[in-house]
C-alpha cells in the first residue's frame, strides 16, 4: 500500500483528548487525505436524509400530501429517518473525536446535542400520538409537528455554526 505524501496529508489538529485521539478510527481520520472528508460527506448525507424525511412526516401530518396514505408513508420515513439518524450518529462520533475536546466546551456544540436531545424526545412522543388515519392531526399533535420542524432545523442551523466559531 501506497503512503499518501505528507502534502496531501490532513493537518494535524491540536486539544485532543487522550481517550478520543490515540483510538484506531480518529488516527485514521487525521492521518489520511481522503477518510475525513468521506465521512464528513456522509454525515451530510444522513442529516438530509433525516430532515428530509422528518420534515415529510411532519407535512404529512399537518396535511400535506393529502394524496399519499398516511399509515404507510408515515411507517416508511420513520424507518427512514431511524435509520438516518443512526448513520449521523456514527459519523457525527468519529467527526467529534478528531476535535473532541475543543467541541466539548464550545456553547454551539452543547446546544447542538441539546436541540437533538430536545428532538428526539419530541420524536418518540409524536410517533406514540401520530393518529393512523388520512386526516390532519389536530391539538398536540399538530403543535409536536410544529416543534419538530423547529427543532430540527435548529440541530441543521447549529451544526454548520460549529464549523464556523
Amino acid at each position: 500500500m501506497t503512503s499518501i505524501p505528507t502534502a496531501f496529508r490532513r493537518p494535524e489538529w491540536t486539544g485532543f483528548s487522550p481517550a478520543s485521539s490515540n483510538s484506531l478510527w480518529c488516527g485514521g481520520l487525521k492521518a489520511s487525505f481522503f477518510a475525513y472528508p468521506i465521512v464528513n460527506a456522509l454525515h451530510i448525507m444522513s442529516i438530509g436524509a433525516l430532515l428530509t424525511s422528518v420534515w415529510l412526516i411532519d407535512l404529512r401530518i399537518l396535511g400535506a400530501f393529502r394524496s399519499l396514505p398516511q399509515a404507510p408513508f408515515v411507517a416508511l420515513l420513520r424507518r427512514t429517518a431511524l435509520a438516518a439518524f443512526g448513520g449521523a450518529l456514527v459519523t457525527g462520533s468519529l467527526l467529534f473525536s478528531v476535535r473532541a475536546s475543543a467541541y466539548a466546551v464550545m456553547p454551539i456544540f452543547l446546544a447542538k446535542m441539546t436541540l437533538i436531545l430536545l428532538a428526539g424526545a419530541n420524536f418518540l412522543v409524536f410517533m406514540r400520538r401520530a393518529k393512523g388515519g388520512d386526516e390532519p392531526a389536530g391539538g398536540a399533535t399538530t403543535v409536536l409537528a410544529v416543534l419538530s420542524l423547529m427543532l430540527w432545523t435548529s440541530v441543521l442551523f447549529a451544526g454548520r455554526f460549529i464549523g464556523f466559531l
